[in-house]
């Protein structure tokens, strides 16, 4: 049986993504912003944030695989789902629920700049500079961690724990 062990409970969650979504709006009033959410983890965190922004905003989805239902990356970036709306000369932030090693995102951000957007900014809801591989900049981090194994809030477990309403470190 694993254990779960709070690390982010619901109302502190729901402060971060309030935070984010007030900073993010100032930061891209009067801008033609598109959010690239990464399946499918990131889609509990875009749908909180999506919400509470106060700009006009497009949305679209990319799914990259790595982990499989491993614990940890294989190192290996394979895009699955690719982008389906025209980015170029707009900005662009992706949104990420979790930064781990970087890797993934490195190869994100590399895809989306051949598009030939204006920007590409980063944002997620957590920060974990454990295991971090490369020098990834992030522009918006709802939370940072140390380490852990983190489930909840769209964050999984070989496709389970996703529906929990916080964030847990899972003791296997």
């Amino acid at each position: 049986m694993s254990d779960l062990i709070l690390v982010l409970s619901k109302e502190e969650i729901e402060a971060a993504v309030a935070n984010l979504a007030k900073k993010i709006s100032a930061d891209y009033r009067d801008r033609e912003l598109v959010l690239v959410g990464v399946l499918k983890g990131a889609f509990v965190f875009l749908a909180d944030l999506f919400r509470q922004l106060t700009i006009e905003v497009k949305v679209d989805f990319v799914r990259l695989a790595s982990y499989g239902i491993n614990h940890s990356s294989s190192g290996e970036v394979h895009l699955t789902k690719e982008l389906e709306i025209d980015i170029k000369n707009k900005d662009v932030l992706i949104v990420e629920d979790i930064i781990d090693t970087g890797l993934s995102l490195t190869f994100l951000v590399d895809y989306l700049n051949s598009f030939k957007p204006r920007t590409v900014r980063i944002c997620t809801m957590i920060d974990k500079r454990e295991r971090r591989e490369t020098d990834i900049r992030i522009d918006y981090a709802a939370h940072a961690v140390d380490k852990g194994f983190l489930v909840g809030y769209g964050l999984d477990h070989a496709e389970i724990y996703r529906n929990l309403p916080a964030v847990y470190d899972l003791k296997l």
